[in-house]
């Protein structure tokens, strides 16, 4: 996951510099977005990177507890959202957000085996 948030770091860095946008400014106005196709693929290429930066958490806990007992399920999951975020980055920035492809289905998949896991721990534990 190190490897995935450089990679989007530096596509922003990048980006930012051919843009000219300057720090602490986030984003490209909207009229420079509009103006300048530099400026937008900044914009997307930030908020791609922001996005995975906001699921990050969730997915590191969903692996993290679902490899408590399923750690090949766990892994499987992980690597199917990773590789997702990478589809996710290239497709955003290459098409703008109108045709971003979404990568959400591992990530639901880490919850639904989540929950399960802890599902199968309090029946074990309490033996129904």
């Amino acid at each position: 996951m190190g490897w995935l948030h450089t990679w989007q770091m530096l596509r922003v860095l990048f980006a930012r510099r051919a843009a000219g946008i300057k720090y602490p400014q986030l984003y490209a106005e909207k009229s420079e977005a509009e103006e300048s196709p530099t400026a937008m693929y900044f914009n997307c290429a930030q908020r791609a990177h922001m996005n995975t930066l906001e699921n990050t958490p969730h997915v590191l806990m969903g692996i993290l507890f679902t490899g408590l007992k399923f750690p090949y399920v766990a892994a499987g999951l992980g690597a199917s959202w990773l590789t997702g975020r990478i589809i996710y980055t290239v497709c955003y920035t290459s098409n703008g957000p109108e045709r971003r492809l979404l990568s959400a289905f591992s990530q639901m998949g880490l919850l639904t085996a989540a929950s399960y896991t802890a599902f199968c721990f309090i029946r074990d534990e309490f033996e129904f």
